[in-house]
């Protein structure tokens, strides 16, 4: 494997989730849970130093989505009662997104699909202190149509502090382009390294502050 550091491209993001889970061993579920944690944990801490305790987890019905699925889990262990939406159908779910899922089913943590910006969603936003957008992540490579479109609208109308799981929803994480419209968030908390398209074109205006956790990835040999 070769060293990395500084900023990804998308491919290479890619090469190095593969290379982990393939060449070394390390399950694609253990990287979801470290990653789903870590973001929790930001979560927490901001709602801790303010004193607030609203948090809404938006997913996807991929990999990020998963993430944010194990997020929900993290939050609820540590005393908050989040709110879950799932953009899409449980049939849609990844394989270990859907393991994620039904985890939390049986913790009876309630998720709730939804197929576009239903007033129940858009209401528990709008009141909602930090939103966690886990819906898409580094594989999107098409422009957004509905019903994403609204959800991100909405999202975006909303006075909530945003988490963007590993990249803001709709942005090109090599060339930092939106891919019709884009997830403005307040802190990214992104995986192993930063994306090259957080420091280009409208990539410097969605992303906030940007903080990289580790998932267990070692990034050299």
């Amino acid at each position: 494997m070769r060293s990395f550091s500084g900023a990804l491209t998308v491919r290479q993001s890619q090469m190095l989730d593969r290379w982990a889970i393939t060449r070394i061993g390390i399950p694609s579920l253990s990287l979801m849970e470290n990653a789903g944690r870590g973001v929790a944990m930001e979560a927490a801490a901001y709602l801790k130093r303010r004193n607030k305790s609203r948090i809404v987890i938006v997913c996807g019905t991929g990999n990020n989505g998963g993430d944010g699925l194990v997020a929900a889990r993290f939050i609820s262990n540590m005393g908050f009662n989040p709110q879950v939406y799932l953009a899409g159908s449980v049939a849609q779910l990844k394989p270990d997104a859907l393991a994620n899922y039904n985890i939390l089913k049986r913790l009876k943590i309630g998720v709730r699909p939804m197929h576009g910006p239903e007033a129940l969603f858009q209401k528990s936003i709008r009141s909602a202190d930090v939103i966690l957008d886990a819906l898409f992540g580094v594989g999107l490579n098409r422009p957004l149509r509905e019903p994403y479109y609204g959800i991100i609208e909405a999202l975006n109308a909303a006075k909530s502090y945003v988490i963007a799981v590993d990249i803001p929803s709709g942005l090109d994480g090599t060339a930092g382009k939106v891919f019709g419209i884009c997830v403005k968030a307040d802190l990214t908390v992104t995986f192993s390294c930063p994306k090259k398209g957080f420091f280009k074109n409208e990539g410097r205006f969605v992303t906030g502050c940007v903080k990289v956790i580790d998932i267990g990835i070692p990034l050299r040999k």
